[in-house]
């Protein structure tokens, strides 16, 4: 349960090799519109990125601590930026650099409160005033094999609630909503809505998607 602001070994690894599937849905970003400034942060291999591309965004970077995942993306998209997150959360972006910031499935993947606030706050720095935050994340799940997990690790670890160790050597995190809008406090919150979605490992799980704008 060590390095869980990052898991870099894991994501460098047999997470490089996984699929992701939150959908995106574009009439949240019809406002900022196809000139804008977009970041997909943890991009992985570009998929949410290339699904912008095709349908007109024209300023569209992604990046990610893992290089694998990086290497992957650029063979896939040669077309499209991509970039290593050096020192994560923090970006070399300017203040005020991005129109719009992405943060799919990235949170799952960062189970420490304190890493999580910190990205969060990174995001805010890099968003221009009014600009948005998408995030696409999994919440608690109600079935007896997640509650177990969850369990598990909070008696074994100390670690809250929601948190557990997959089978193949990942350490995530569920979350109940009001710790999703507690972490977005410094946001105002445009659009929620509650979806299904299929997990890295193959599970039907419940998700949510928040649309945040920048104060």
């Amino acid at each position: 349960m060590k390095d869980l602001g990052s898991q870099i070994a894991y994501w460098d690894g047999v997470g490089a090799t996984k699929t992701f599937t939150h959908p995106v849905n574009l009439s949240w970003l019809a406002e900022v519109g196809p000139d804008a400034r977009v970041l997909d942060y943890g991009c992985g291999y570009g998929r949410v990125m290339a699904e912008l591309s095709e349908h007109g965004f024209r300023d569209v970077s992604g990046v990610d601590l893992s290089p694998a995942s990086i290497e992957r993306g650029q063979q896939l998209r040669p077309d499209l930026r991509f970039a290593v997150l050096e020192s994560p959360p923090y970006l070399t972006h300017a203040s005020g650099s991005f129109d719009g910031v992405l943060l799919f499935a990235v949170l799952t993947c960062v189970p420490d409160g304190d890493a999580q606030g910190a990205l969060v706050e990174e995001l805010n720095r890099v968003l221009a005033p009014g600009g948005l935050l998408y995030v696409s994340d999994l919440l608690l799940q109600n079935d007896e094999r997640n509650h177990s997990r969850y369990a598990a690790c909070t008696r074994q670890f100390g670690t809250p609630y929601g948190v557990f160790a997959t089978d193949d050597g990942a350490v995530c995190r569920h979350h109940d909503i009001a710790e999703l809008h507690a972490l977005l406090s410094d946001f105002d919150l445009v659009e929620e809505r509650r979806i299904e979605v299929a997990t890295m490992n193959g599970h039907r799980s419940q998700a949510v998607q928040l649309l945040a704008r920048k104060r």
